[in-house]
């Protein structure tokens, strides 16, 4: 509101110059040609300077009564991390292409959007077939954790389905974890046909270490095409979607988590985006916002060119009547 003052500025300065225009001797000359080749002196060339100043003034004290001010703020960030273990059936049942282009392969893309929405959580992963192992150990290097999730395929380890095997690897990769939530996300499309620990009391293990597990069943309903390699080339045939639903809702509810299924591509997506939003890292923003008064500096500058004001209408450039 204060700066809105600015405006008379110019105004006085358009009614300093038509004034100069009008203003008429009160003495008469017969003639001005003798002082038509006198040099001005230089106090009548700085004779407007004390409207300059007084100008100046006008400005600087509008500016110093709008309190100009500098603002600096920022952010304190508190996060608590969450470890998440990775648990992927790399089965040969995986290669069936009732998702696109076939099952792991879709597992693996969504997994790797899922973990480009991470911040500040520690992921490791781990494959699995007939045996299980640590592919990645967990990280926070997430470019590295990409980088070996891309080299999973099937064919890596014994043909199998070791479900409970997986999530005891998955409970040593977590149990030392200092985090304040621990999570598996277990993705799979058979029933556990090999390991030495069934999955059900492996679930169990894993409550006792506060981990909870998200089981995800991929395949469609009914059968799906597989493809077979023949003297003549890839063939393909029908198998049964095999996914044992019982067994991984048992896992789901010992843990606490929640099972999920995938017919297709869409609905996995949709499935890591529903763990993605359940499984948010906790973040505690306090903002702050300091204010540094600058008016101090204007008003200053106003109080210097009011006083050379003066000082110059009263000693070198001082107008006698």
């Amino acid at each position: 509101m204060y700066l809105a003052g600015l405006v008379l500025v110019p105004v006085l300065v358009l009614w300093y110059i038509r004034r100069g225009r009008d203003v008429t001797s009160h003495y008469r000359y017969s003639t001005l040609l003798p002082f038509a080749k006198l040099k001005a002196t230089l106090r009548e060339r700085l004779r407007h300077l004390p409207f300059v100043f007084r100008m100046i003034v006008l400005s600087v004290l509008v500016v110093a009564l709008a309190r100009p001010q500098t603002t600096s703020q920022g952010e304190n960030i508190y996060s608590e991390g969450i470890d998440i273990a990775l648990l992927l059936d790399i089965s040969g049942s995986m290669l069936a292409e009732d998702l696109q282009p076939n099952r792991v392969e879709a597992a693996k893309e969504v997994a790797q959007n899922f973990i480009d929405g991470r911040k500040n959580d520690r992921i490791g992963l781990v494959i699995f077939a007939g045996q299980s192992f640590t592919q990645c150990p967990m990280t926070l290097d997430y470019r590295v954790l990409k980088n070996l999730l891309r080299q999973v395929k099937p064919g890596m380890v014994e043909d199998g389905t070791a479900i409970g095997m997986a999530i005891a690897q998955g409970v040593n990769r977590l149990r030392d974890s200092k985090a304040k939530s621990k999570v598996m996300i277990l993705l799979t499309d058979g029933v556990n046909n090999r390991g030495e620990i069934d999955p059900i009391t492996a679930a169990q293990i894993a409550q006792t270490f506060g981990i909870r597990i998200y089981t995800i069943g991929v395949g469609t309903q009914g059968e799906a095409p597989y493809p077979v390699m023949t003297p003549f080339g890839k063939r393909y045939q029908n198998i049964p979607a095999d996914v044992d639903e019982k067994a991984l809702q048992q896992i789901a509810e010992i843990t606490n988590g929640q099972y999920f299924r995938a017919t297709n591509n869409r609905t996995l997506k949709q499935v890591y985006t529903e763990i993605d939003r359940l499984e948010k890292t906790r973040i505690e923003v306090k903002a702050y916002r300091s204010y540094t008064e600058l008016f101090y500096g204007w008003a200053l500058a106003g109080c210097i060119a009011l006083l050379l004001e003066f000082s110059l209408n009263g000693s070198v450039l001082r107008k006698l009547p």
